[in-house]
């Protein structure tokens, strides 16, 4: 019996089973045979048309995810660019080629899908450190008009944001999102959007009274809800700064300049968090970046003055 005539099942059956052999050889650091595995899986896929195309994309960004450790960027790019094909703004996938554009040096496009990948989950810490790493190597290039170079920056759908990695363990979640997602989930997300603005809304009531520590509660509330509105990072890193949780201000400046890139706010409030943890380097590139936008801000040009002192 010729593979070709066997039942749908039977061949879904068998994509299965190498995928899940090239997912052991992976763990046990054997990344060239679970190529090969993921190789075979796809072939099969392919001429059988066995599952969906959400399967293959994991297939490819899993093979990517060999090539990337093995040192085959070239193929990883080609494989994570397949797999987005299949699912537009897949996060692992995402990551993988952003990593394999680093190791050739092809920042650009490393910082672009960097940016993408937070706009999909600001949380992942692995985005903001490459978004950090290519901003500083592209300033460095490129000088203040970096950002001119840069090729264009997709925008990321809300429907897809936070949005999980298929596989065949977690298939029932994500029918789950699914349904949230598609068609009965738009009135959803509409809701969730208005309630978003309302805790957000909340939140600067309360900073005007000086209650920050409440603030922060409802602006991390509404950041569950809607993780693509860059006042409330802003917002939030400003109660930060109040509660001296320095840190957590940095990275909500970094999230909102994924967002905006030239957000006056993001880059001030970075600034004065940079200066009380003692990155006054980092702080005087912010202010300098503040600057260009603005070089008459007052603000911005009294803290650049003040933070060479203490350099």
């Amino acid at each position: 019996m010729s593979g070709h005539s066997r039942g749908p099942a039977a061949q879904a059956a068998a994509v299965l089973k190498l995928k899940n052999a090239g997912n052991d050889l992976f763990k046990h650091g054997q990344f060239g045979q679970a190529a090969g595995r993921y190789t075979e899986a796809i072939a099969k896929q392919r001429d059988s048309g066995a599952n969906g195309p959400e399967d293959l994309s994991v297939l490819y960004s899993n093979r990517a995810a060999c090539y990337l450790k093995i040192g085959s960027c070239s193929e990883c790019i080609k494989d994570c660019t397949a797999s987005l094909e299949l699912v537009p703004f897949a996060l692992k996938p995402l990551l993988r080629r952003a990593a394999a554009y680093e190791a050739l040096e092809r920042y650009r496009l490393a910082y672009v899908d960097y940016v993408t990948s937070i706009q999909v989950d600001s949380s992942v810490q692995a985005a903001q450190d490459g978004m950090n790493r290519m901003r500083k190597v592209l300033i460095e290039a490129d000088g203040g008009d970096w950002r001119r170079s840069l090729p264009p920056m997709p925008t990321v759908p809300l429907a897809v944001q936070r949005r999980w990695e298929p596989s065949a363990s977690g298939q029932a979640a994500n029918e789950r999102m699914d349904v949230q997602q598609n068609g009965a989930g738009t009135a959803s997300v509409s809701s969730g959007l208005e309630q978003a603005k309302s805790l957000k809304e909340e939140g600067n009531e309360l900073v005007k009274k000086g209650e920050h520590r409440k603030a922060v509660d409802k602006y991390s509330a509404s950041l569950k809800l809607n993780n693509k509105e860059c006042t409330t990072y802003t917002n939030r890193a400003l109660c930060y700064l109040a509660l001296k949780q320095y840190r957590e201000a940095v990275q909500d400046c970094t999230s909102a300049l994924a967002l905006d890139p030239n957000n006056l706010k993001a880059f001030y409030r970075r600034a004065q968090a940079r200066k009380e943890v003692k990155d006054y380097k980092g702080s005087i590139s912010d202010l300098r970046e503040m600057l260009k936008l603005d070089p008459n801000n007052v603000s911005g040009q009294r803290l650049l003055q003040e933070v060479k002192h203490l350099k």
